[in-house]
């Protein structure tokens, strides 16, 4: 059951919303069930480690993973 906690949604958007919800959901029930999920490259720690190595410094701490 999906409920309307805040704002008056029009039934156009209302619709649009819940197509989304089913549409993921009939994803999710035709994916098999030993299947593991793949992690995006984008969130991988070892691109930024690639790009960039850290420098010394009194920041090189922020900038040993993340860039600034």
């Amino acid at each position: 059951m999906i409920k309307v906690v805040k704002g008056n949604p029009t039934p156009e958007e209302l619709a649009a919303a819940l197509a989304v919800v089913q549409a993921r959901a009939a994803a999710l029930a035709s994916a098999p069930s030993g299947a593991s999920r793949v992690a995006p490259a984008w969130s991988d720690p070892a691109r930024v480690a690639r790009m960039r190595a850290p420098q010394p410094g009194p920041r090189a701490w922020g900038r040993t993973y993340w860039p600034a």
